[in-house]
């Protein structure tokens, strides 16, 4: 049997799913990136999170009704070689596994930065050469082993928001651990310049981080390859997206905001431990700061498995080399596990290099990759639903609500969103870098893919076989 033929193992069901889109979702763009949001923002980041999440949701859906469909390793890579053609597969797929990397780094960079809480005196590096050893070992095992990690790092992070929502919501009713002369609720919020208080253009500023904070996400989609029932898993999983945003994003920083004025949180570490630390809460700071250490290791432990995973995927298709799609006797792709840990690796080493400006850097970066993929997720989506109607195929089992206005609407935000990197001055080096590396791209498919590498994906219809299968029966008995 060729290699590229070798399956992965099916060991991750609703609960893995569930919890790791949890984990690529809430993580270093929450707990540390968010100070960077609200300091352009304002308050208005709440209504930031909010619009980006509704477009993100949409994506999602997008996302799901294909994965439904075509549950396959190398979901949206492979669909846009389905339905764009096999240069979209391509750019798409190596753009995801250029996303998950960068978002790797900037998560063991913020890693780094929370042990600094602690452990000041101790270069960052150090932390972050640690953390990938460990996340290589827990990618190295079967699959159901790392979806159980991920599953208890998430009920970890998500208990702990929860407990923190809960107790900033006692500090505002009841003032604990407020000097006599503070005035939390919406006085905070709003007493310095109120909602908008850096104007329309901070609120557009701020949406690099916001999408940032988004990225990964659709590691959902991925997982339809091990999933072990993918049409019960996945829209389980997608459905869950618009509360997870209220909750975690809008809930979480506007009680933040209410107990601490937004202009005093200054990005030096996760805002959340620097406003329970100014509280004189100092065990309840540092609890948190295990927390967002917590959140950081299941972030980079999902954006390992989202990388691999494409990579696999690619390999199958002929675009990526052909050892990527080789199978541990765990089942699990380990050469691609391999790769993501030299990347991680040269993560060390740009952390002793540039200390203080790598996170945002890192951040524009990686928002250029996502928004890129969902705008590709969007793209073979329509594509499909046309294809659909063309040949009068079965209708989808988990379709997008309001459809088409809905998934054009969000097609129109995603293009706004990467005019913006190019527009903000903050985040113009993550279109420079974009455009190098879609150049970049073209280049390798022109000169380093052969053979299958140049035809569209081949996907099987479970939908439609789902829909013969259920008709059998009534023609039988006719």
């Amino acid at each position: 049997m060729p290699q590229f033929a070798q399956a992965l193992a099916r060991g991750l069901n609703v609960r893995h799913i569930r919890f790791m889109a949890l984990g690529s979702a809430i993580g270093t763009g929450l707990f540390y990136g968010s100070a960077a949001a609200i300091q352009s923002a304002g308050p208005a980041v709440l209504l930031a999170y909010m619009i980006g999440g509704a477009a993100v949701f949409l994506v999602m859906r997008a996302l799901g009704e294909m994965a439904v469909r075509h549950p396959v390793s190398g979901s949206f890579g492979q669909y846009a070689s389905r339905y764009l053609g096999p240069f979209a597969g391509f750019i798409t797929g190596w753009t995801f596994a250029f996303e998950m990397a960068i978002v790797a780094i900037a998560d063991v960079t913020a890693l780094g930065i929370y042990m600094g809480f602690w452990f000041p005196e101790v270069p960052r590096w150090i932390w972050i050469l640690a953390v990938v050893f460990l996340i290589a070992a827990l990618n190295l095992m079967r699959v159901k082993v790392f979806g159980e990690a991920e599953f208890w790092l998430s009920i970890i992070k998500v208990s702990a928001i929860i407990a923190m929502i809960a107790g900033g919501i006692a500090i505002v009713v009841f003032g604990f651990g407020l000097p006599d002369a503070a005035n939390p609720g919406l006085g905070t919020m709003l007493g310095e310049g109120g909602f908008f208080a850096n104007g329309f253009w901070g609120l557009l500023a701020s949406f690099s981080i916001v999408m940032f904070a988004f990225g990964g996400i659709e590691t959902i989609g991925i997982t339809a390859g091990e999933a072990e029932n993918p049409k019960k898993a996945i829209p389980a999983a997608v459905n869950t997206v618009p509360v997870r945003i209220l909750l975690f994003y809008v809930l979480t920083l506007g009680v933040l905001m209410m107990i601490f004025p937004w202009n005093q949180i200054d990005g030096e570490t996760s805002p959340f431990v620097q406003i329970f630390d100014s509280l004189g809460i100092p065990a309840a700071a540092h609890i948190l700061n295990a927390v967002v250490i917590t959140a950081a290791l299941s972030a980079i432990n999902s954006d390992t498995f989202g990388a691999g995973r494409m990579m696999y995927g690619l390999a199958q298709q002929g675009q990526a080399p052909a050892s990527f799609a080789k199978i541990s006797r765990h089942g699990v792709p380990w050469m691609t596990v391999a790769t993501m840990t030299a990347v991680l690796l040269a993560g060390v080493v740009l952390n002793a290099l540039l200390p203080e400006s790598l996170f945002t850097i890192i951040a524009s970066i990686a928002t250029f990759a996502t928004v890129w993929v969902w705008l590709m997720i969007l793209l073979s989506h329509i594509a499909m639903k046309r294809e659909i109607k063309r040949k009068g195929l079965a209708a989808s089992e988990f379709g997008v609500p309001f459809w088409p206005v809905a998934s054009y609407a969000a097609l129109a935000f995603m293009v706004f969103i990467v005019v913006l990197l190019g527009v903000m001055p903050e985040t113009r080096v993550a279109m420079v870098v974009g455009v190098v590396w879609i150049g970049l791209l073209f280049v390798a498919y022109r000169f380093g893919v052969r053979g299958r590498g140049h035809a569209r994906a081949e996907l099987a219809d479970e939908t439609a076989a789902a829909t013969e299968a259920a008709a059998r029966p009534a023609d039988a008995n006719r």
